[in-house]
């Protein structure tokens, strides 16, 4: 689904606004993870690393970044 850099950058700043209601920011970070591709990695390396955002959202960015490197990529 999000796998153009355009959708990947959209995804990336719903995850990190803080304005938008945690579920969708955890729906964002799923999506994701969901896309599997470097660039997703990348993204939520980038997203695991932003304090503003609370633990779970962090720890699940990161939980979905280390099986995207576990798969592979």
């Amino acid at each position: 689904m999000a796998e153009h850099p355009s959708e990947l950058k959209k995804l990336t700043a719903i995850a990190s606004d803080l304005e938008i209601p945690s579920t969708l920011r955890t729906k964002a970070i799923e999506l994701l993870g969901n896309t599997g591709t470097h660039e997703a990695l990348l993204a939520l390396l980038e997203l695991a690393g932003k304090e503003k955002l609370i633990a779970e959202e962090r720890d699940l960015a990161l939980k979905l970044a280390r099986e995207i490197i576990m798969s592979g990529h």
